[in-house]
């Protein structure tokens, strides 16, 4: 008979329940938490074991995954009275959040006073890529602690990229990534909306620029799945863009780093998020350039 392993996940929404889903299995026991009943009977209805707290969680498992959805959930989660620093079985945490360097290292630094290893992981990829398996997944921490996480992480994705033995060298990846997306966006959004105002046919256009050397993820996988039919449902809120890039300009004046054309390109997110398209998905951003620009990237 196959050993089970215990196994941790807090934090079931898109794409932590996405993740969590494909830690199921005979060879698992998996042991979850989430503020949202709907989400936790999901897992139970499959077997996981739901627990009133994170707490509760890591006095059942060894190592303990978390997918957040804010720096002050995360700090919550792992350092409050019910959160995993107080939990008796828990060996290993690994943050699969966006929190920024600062907050994973905080973090970090109080559960090994407590005898809590963290892994610093975050992902990229998107809901899609999440439920296919296919994310991209960083991490930095103790060699040894990644060895034993990343088998779990294979499950959950594709590849496994080693960013460093430091808390926050992955979340700096992640932040560089999302930037680089955030920034992405708005560009192939204007030149979009500059060609559709000149009569430019919509999926001609996107053809072209797919086909040629201004193609990027938030072209072809992005707005040529969502914008281009009106769907709008990638599967992750702009809000979330929006406070990611925030993190990364943070970083980025922490560090003295100039990023002149990424700061004017998280003005368009924060004008979105705060003009009442916070929690539209995030691929909405084309219709805040839509508007400025008076013309509209659908196909025909």
């Amino acid at each position: 008979m196959a050993e089970v392993t215990d196994l941790g996940f807090l934090g079931l929404g898109q794409m932590g329940g996405a993740m969590a889903e494909r830690l199921l299995g005979k060879d698992v026991r998996l042991h979850v938490f989430d503020p949202s009943p709907t989400a936790t009977a999901h897992f139970t209805e499959r077997g996981a074991v739901a627990h009133s707290s994170p707490r509760s969680v890591a006095d059942a498992a060894s190592i303990v995954f978390a997918c957040l959805p804010s720096r002050k959930v995360s700090e919550d989660v792992a350092l409050n009275e019910t959160g995993v620093a107080k939990g008796r079985a828990i060996k290993i945490y690994v943050e699969m959040s966006t929190i920024g360097r600062t907050c994973i290292q905080s973090i970090a630094q109080a559960l090994a006073d407590r005898g809590i290893r963290t892994i610093d992981a975050p992902i990229s990829g998107g809901p899609p890529r999440a439920r296919d398996g296919t994310l991209a997944m960083m991490v930095a921490g103790n060699a040894a602690d990644v060895s034993a996480v990343t088998p779990w992480l294979r499950h959950i994705g594709k590849d496994v990229y080693v960013l460093g033995d430091t808390p926050g060298q992955a979340q700096i990846m992640k932040l560089v990534n999302n930037l680089v997306m955030a920034a992405n966006m708005v560009v192939a959004s204007e030149g979009l909306v500059l060609g559709a105002k000149a009569g430019l046919d919509p999926s001609r256009m996107m053809d072209v620029l797919n086909a040629g050397t201004g193609r990027s993820a938030a072209s072809a996988d992005i707005l040529a799945r969502a914008a281009l039919t009106g769907a709008f449902d990638f599967g992750a809120r702009l809000a979330i863009v929006d406070k990611d890039v925030a993190l990364g300009l943070d970083e980025a004046e922490a560090l003295g780093v100039p990023v002149a054309a990424i700061a004017q390109a998280g003005k368009a997110w924060r004008d979105a998020a705060t003009g009442g398209r916070s929690e539209d998905d995030f691929s909405a951003i084309i219709k805040l350039i839509e508007e400025r620009g008076g013309a509209v990237v659908r196909a025909r």
